[in-house]
């Protein structure tokens, strides 16, 4: 199988596949549409851009990045999430975590070269793994920022938050591994209270309160922090949460990238549990797994099949998988699912000092 450069690569000129930066509760996506124009378009040098955001990952650095991919359960019981986790030891990982709007001056690394010019701002989620900026060539805004630099974001009354999601800043997540920039307005009251197809960004403070790098769901080894993830097509639903007729394509794709970078017990797992449908094991003899990612794994396990027998499959099989789920995934735990697509359920930024002056 093709290195980690080379996957990377391959999914970058995957129109299907998609990207993020971030931590947990504040991250940005980058996403295209076939044919869309692109503004830059660099693969070998990992770089891209389309007239609605960009994304580029340090060439340098992406032979120190740890991938791990992984399955996460949906609480729809037709469907799994999947990705691949890009990593770094925690060492290696740390930016600034800045704890209050500070001005960084021109933005000389933006993937454009228009954006160059315009004036860059963290504004202080003192987040371990991603400084998450905003940036803006507006006179306005700029006085505003400039008069306000020194507070945080989360002091009840501050203006800077409302203003931004206003004036609609292009957003800057930027990591030890890379950067993506989104260019389109920020999801709220002026498009309709959801994120909008495409780049887009996610500001939660209730999710940020929560101090973590990452969600519970996702194996990511000891000691190491996720900077990033590439989000291949999922053949079960668009980057839209729409359901799709099941992709075996895209499934076996995957499924070549979860041998080769999940945590090595994992696929094991799921060769465990296909060997035992061979066999027509009584669901009940299946050993009980003790972790959470073992059990996601079979309950996902049982759901792929399920879908291809429901598409491929005999008659006979599809009863038989039908019986496993309804022993082994019939369980409702919402600690162990994640929202498929988070940020087109809700406004993208919620803001924090509204928050925070709430409770």
């Amino acid at each position: 199988m093709a290195d980690l450069r080379d996957v990377l690569i391959d999914h970058l000129v995957d129109a299907r596949a998609g990207w993020s930066m971030g931590s947990f509760g504040a991250v940005a996506e980058f996403h295209q549409d076939w044919g869309e124009y692109l503004e830059a378009d660099a693969p070998t040098m990992f770089v891209r851009a389309t007239p609605r955001g960009a994304m580029r990952l340090n060439a340098d650095m992406v032979e120190q990045v740890v991938p791990v991919a992984y399955e996460t359960l949906s609480a729809k019981p037709q469907r799994w999430s999947h990705g691949v986790a890009l990593c770094l030891p925690e060492r290696d990982s740390a930016m600034e975590a800045r704890k209050v709007l500070t001005e960084l001056g021109a933005d000389a690394e933006a993937v454009r070269p228009a954006d160059r010019k315009a004036v860059l701002y963290d504004i202080g989620l003192a987040l371990p793994q991603c400084d998450f900026c905003i940036r803006t060539g507006d006179a306005d805004l700029i006085a505003l920022l400039r008069a306000h630099a020194g507070r945080s974001l989360f002091e009840p009354g501050n203006p800077v938050s409302a203003a931004l999601m206003a004036a609609h800043p292009h957003r800057v997540t930027l990591t030890r591994i890379g950067r993506i920039e989104v260019f389109q307005k920020i999801g709220g009251p002026e498009t309709g209270g959801v994120s909008p197809a495409g780049p887009h960004t996610h500001l939660l403070p209730h999710l940020l309160r929560s101090g973590r790098t990452h969600s519970a769901n996702t194996p990511i080894p000891k000691y190491h922090v996720p900077l990033g993830y590439l989000h291949p097509a999922n053949p079960v639903m668009d980057t839209l949460g729409r359901d799709l007729k099941f992709d075996i394509d895209a499934h076996a794709r995957f499924q070549a990238l979860f041998e080769r970078f999940a945590r090595p017990d994992l696929p094991l797992l799921r060769k465990a549990v296909l060997d035992a449908l061979a066999r027509r094991m009584e669901p009940d003899d299946f050993p009980a797994q003790s972790d959470r990612f073992s059990r996601a794994t079979v309950r996902i396990t049982l759901r792929q099949q399920y879908r291809l027998a429901e598409r491929f499959g005999s008659h006979t099989y599809f009863g038989l998988v039908s019986q496993w789920r309804e022993v082994l995934d019939r369980v409702s735990d919402g600690a162990e699912t994640d929202a498929d697509i988070p940020g087109h359920a809700a406004a993208e930024w919620q803001d924090p000092a509204t928050l925070a002056a709430a409770g």
